[in-house]
């Protein structure tokens, strides 16, 4: 098996499971999402202090998280990038 040694490698892997999230979103009529704030949601919540995870979870988590919580994120990112202008 391929070693990941950067987060970019990482999300290279993830890609397909990103794209499969972003679809999925998207058919929920969800289109404020992108693959890449997926990423980020989870890199900077769920992952943050968690160390030893498996690919399998990595993938799980990008999966099963629910569409709400990633368009929340978003809105609330979206809020606070207005509050500051």
């Amino acid at each position: 098996m391929e070693e990941i040694k950067t987060q970019k490698d990482l999300f290279n892997k993830l890609k397909p499971a990103l794209r499969c999230k972003k679809h999925e979103l998207m058919s929920a009529g969800i289109n404020i999402v992108s693959e890449n704030d997926i990423w980020e949601y989870n890199k900077n919540t769920k992952w943050k202090t968690i160390k030893g995870l498996t690919l399998y979870e990595v993938v799980d988590d990008i999966l099963n998280t629910p569409n709400q919580v990633y368009e929340k994120y978003i809105i609330n990112k979206l809020n606070i990038k207005e509050d500051v202008m």
